[in-house]
């Protein structure tokens, strides 16, 4: 029963998927790939870290969770503004 779902699930996906124009694309790869760099820069970060203890641990924590917050919102904003680039073509 969750085979048939999933295959479902996968075809609307693919379909959603096909939807995005090349511009909208480039613009979600761009900040994707801007994202990924700041992805690298927390994991550089915490592997820094890694034999630090007490304040120090915690502040290079901090750190890498803002980074990868930040890598999160860009993502988000690369979606919300192709998503945006679709929807003016479509209209």
């Amino acid at each position: 029963m969750k085979a048939p779902l999933i295959i479902v699930a996968a075809t609307a996906l693919a379909a959603l998927s096909a939807c995005d124009s090349k511009q909208a694309q480039n613009v979600e790869n761009k900040y994707d790939n801007a994202a990924d760099a700041i992805d690298n820069r927390a994991d550089n970060i915490e592997q820094a870290g890694d034999n630090l203890t007490g304040a120090a641990a915690n502040a290079n924590e901090n750190v890498v969770d803002a980074l990868e917050n930040k890598a999160d919102a860009t993502r988000e904003l690369g979606d919300a503004k192709a998503d945006a680039i679709d929807k003016a073509k479509a209209h």
